[in-house]
C-alpha cells in the first residue's frame, strides 16, 4: 500500500470507529489493530489521536458539503432549495448507519481545555452557516444581510436540532417536523423562482 493510501486507510478506519463508538470509547490501539498496521506505521502518519480525529472530522466535513453542495440545486424551485437540506438529511437518515453529527458527537466528548478539535467543529459549523446564507442569498429576491442571516440563521438551528433528535429518538420525525417548520422563516419573502 502506498504512504498516501495508508494513511486515508488510517483515516477511514478511524472515521468509523470514531463515528459509531465515539470519540472516548475509541483507542489508539483498536485503530492499530482495525487498520492492521503497526504502531509506528500509525505515529509515522499521525502525532496523536487528537491528529487523527482533525484528520477524520476534516474528511467527514468535506464530503458532506461536497455532497450537500451537489444535491442542493438539484431542487426544481428556490422554496425546495431552501428547503433542501432536510431532504439530504432524511436521505442519511435512511441510509441506516446514522449517528447524528459527527462534529457535535465528538464535542459532547472533549474535556473543555481541548481547543484544536473545538475549533475544527466551530470552523465546520460556521461554513456550514455560511453556504446556507449563500442558499438563501441565491433564492430570495432583494434580501437584506441581516435577514440573511435570520433566515439562514433559522435554517442551520433547525437542521442542527433535527439531526440530533433524529439520532436520540432512532426516528426522522424530527426530520420532518423540522422542514414543516423551515418555511415561516421565510414565508414573507419574495422567492426568485
Amino acid at each position: 500500500m502506498k504512504k498516501t493510501n495508508i494513511k486515508q486507510h488510517i483515516i477511514n478506519v478511524a472515521s468509523k470507529l470514531f463515528y459509531v463508538n465515539g470519540y472516548n470509547s475509541t483507542g489508539i490501539n483498536e485503530i492499530i489493530a482495525k487498520s492492521e498496521i503497526a504502531k509506528a506505521t500509525l505515529y509515522h502518519h499521525f502525532k496523536s489521536k487528537e491528529d487523527i480525529c482533525v484528520a477524520y472530522l476534516e474528511q467527514r466535513h468535506k464530503s458532506f458539503l461536497e455532497d450537500l453542495k451537489e444535491f442542493i440545486p438539484k431542487a426544481n424551485s428556490s422554496r425546495q432549495q431552501l428547503l433542501s437540506i432536510f431532504d439530504y438529511l432524511r436521505e442519511l437518515y435512511r441510509k441506516g448507519d446514522f449517528y447524528g453529527c459527527w462534529g457535535i458527537k465528538t464535542l459532547a466528548e472533549l474535556p473543555p481545555e481541548n481547543q484544536k478539535i473545538l475549533s475544527v467543529i466551530q470552523r465546520q459549523k460556521k461554513e456550514l452557516l455560511l453556504f446556507l446564507g449563500e442558499i438563501v442569498g441565491d433564492n430570495i429576491a432583494n434580501i437584506s444581510i441581516a435577514e440573511t442571516e435570520k433566515i439562514s440563521g433559522g435554517i442551520y438551528l433547525l437542521y442542527e436540532s433535527a439531526i440530533t433528535e433524529s439520532h436520540l429518538h432512532k426516528n426522522d420525525w424530527p426530520i420532518h417536523l423540522a422542514k414543516s417548520i423551515a418555511p415561516s422563516l421565510f414565508a414573507e419573502s419574495k422567492l426568485i423562482q
